[in-house]
C-alpha cells in the first residue's frame, strides 16, 4: 500500500541529474528499482480505484511506459543526448492512449513536485471541435468552471500557442484567449519545492484530491473534443 514516496527518491533523482550516464545508472539500478519504479507503481495501484471512479473514468495502469513514463529518453531528434529523464512522471488518462488523450500528470523532480491536466495539442477535427466549442457561451462557461476547479489547487493555464487569434476569427471575440490555444492545459507553473504530503501517509488522499479537482478539465476535453 502506497504511503508516500521515500525521501530517497529525491536523493536518487538528484544524483541521476549529476551523473546522467549509462555507466552510473547501471551501477545504481537497484536504487532505480527501489526509489523510482516501486513507489511509483505503488502510487498508481493505490490510486487506481479513485481514477476509475472519476467522471470520466481515468485509466491507471501500474506498468512502465503506461501510467509510469519510462526513464529512458528518446534522443533521436534532440541536441540533448543525456540518456535518462531525471523525474518520476505518472499519468492517468481518459482515452485510448496516455500520450494522445486528456489526462492528469504528476511529476516528482529533484527540486519540486508538480501536477497538471489537459491535452497539449488538438489536431485536425479535434482542433475544429475545440474552436467551435469555445465560441459557444455555455460550453465555454463549462470550460471556465473546470479551469476554476484546477486553479483552486494551484494549476494555471499554459501560455497560448498563438500571439493572435487564427485567421477568420474576431480578435474581440469573448473566446479570443481560448482561440489562441491549440490545446488546453492547466498546471503548477511556479515550483516552490516539494510538498511534504508527498512523502508521508497522507499522500494517497492528497493525490486523490488533485485527481478529483482536475477531472472536470479532462472530462470537458473528452466530451467536447473527443
Amino acid at each position: 500500500m502506497f504511503q508516500g514516496f521515500p525521501k530517497e527518491s529525491v536523493d536518487f533523482l538528484t544524483a541521476l541529474r549529476a551523473n546522467n550516464k549509462k555507466e552510473w545508472f547501471e551501477a545504481h539500478r537497484a536504487d532505480y528499482d527501489a526509489y523510482f519504479v516501486r513507489p511509483a507503481l505503488d502510487m498508481i495501484e493505490t490510486l487506481a480505484p479513485v481514477a476509475a471512479a472519476l467522471d470520466p473514468p481515468h485509466q491507471a495502469v501500474p506498468k512502465v511506459n503506461k501510467s509510469l513514463r519510462r526513464i529512458h529518453r528518446d534522443t533521436r531528434f534532440s541536441k540533448d543526448k543525456t540518456p535518462y529523464n531525471t523525474s518520476i512522471h505518472v499519468v492517468f488518462w481518459t482515452g485510448d492512449h496516455p500520450n494522445k488523450s486528456a489526462g492528469t500528470h504528476f511529476v516528482l523532480a529533484h527540486d519540486h513536485f508538480g501536477y497538471g491536466a489537459g491535452h497539449w495539442a488538438f489536431e485536425g477535427d479535434g482542433l475544429d471541435s475545440y474552436r467551435a466549442a469555445v465560441q459557444d457561451h455555455v460550453l465555454r462557461g463549462e470550460l471556465e468552471a473546470a479551469l476554476e476547479s484546477a486553479a483552486a489547487i494551484g494549476c494555471e493555464p499554459a501560455e497560448p500557442a498563438l500571439k493572435k487569434v487564427p485567421r477568420g476569427f474576431d480578435a474581440d471575440h469573448p473566446a479570443a484567449d481560448f482561440l489562441r490555444r491549440k490545446g488546453i492545459v492547466a498546471m503548477t507553473r511556479d515550483h516552490p519545492g516539494h510538498d511534504d504530503r508527498v512523502f508521508g501517509p497522507q499522500a494517497p488522499e492528497f493525490l486523490a484530491d488533485i485527481l478529483r479537482a482536475l477531472a472536470p478539465l479532462n472530462g470537458w476535453i473528452k466530451r467536447v473534443v473527443g
